[in-house]
């Protein structure tokens, strides 16, 4: 099982679009979930210590470790990976110890949908030292960086671009193989 993560909290949210269509366009012997950053506070290790991990964080963060493979949506804000899902990300490395249980060597995607012209490259990119850090293993096999996604999704989050969507279906497809030779 594939769990995908979008790491947007706008309702509206392009790449939960994308996670809902690629969810849509895997192979038929693919399961692919989704699961949500929603809820989870800003990191503070005083709450950390204090009250322990967050049910929300301590739930995601074994949806996580019972999958096979995750695929993270994201966004690009600045040039850079957006905070609130890094955010989230430092909570599922907490404590430092559980770390290899929730993402050691589990294949990772990275893809994500911006409205703006440049895609999400440089946001993919950012990532790479996270995910360095977090000792996955990440597939660099097909990239899915979607530019003005405005164009690519209708105002109900459908996506309409064929092209796109043919390009969803092999970067899904190819994640999903990756991830099966991984085990």
């Amino acid at each position: 099982m594939i769990l995908g993560i979008a790491g947007s909290l706008r309702r509206g949210s392009y790449n939960g679009a994308l996670l809902r269509a690629i969810a849509e366009l895997a192979p038929e012997t693919v399961e692919l979930e989704i699961a949500s950053i929603h809820g989870i506070p800003l990191y503070d290790g005083d709450v950390e210590t204090g009250s322990g991990i967050p049910a929300v964080v301590s739930a995601l963060k074994d949806r996580i470790a019972s999958c096979d493979a995750l695929l993270l949506v994201t966004p690009e804000y600045n040039n850079s990976l957006p905070g609130v899902f890094k955010n989230a990300v430092d909570w599922l490395s907490r404590p430092p110890n559980d770390i290899p249980r929730v993402f050691g060597n589990r294949p990772v995607a990275l893809c994500g949908a911006t409205p703006g012209p440049g895609a999400t490259n440089f946001a993919q990119a950012a990532w790479l030292p996270v995910l360095r850090a977090l000792g996955v293993r990440p597939w660099l096999g097909r990239i899915l960086a979607v530019p003005t996604a405005s164009k690519v999704f209708d105002e109900a989050g459908v996506l309409i671009d064929d092209k796109v969507r043919e390009r969803a279906r092999a970067f899904i497809a190819g994640f999903a193989e990756f991830a099966a030779g991984t085990k």
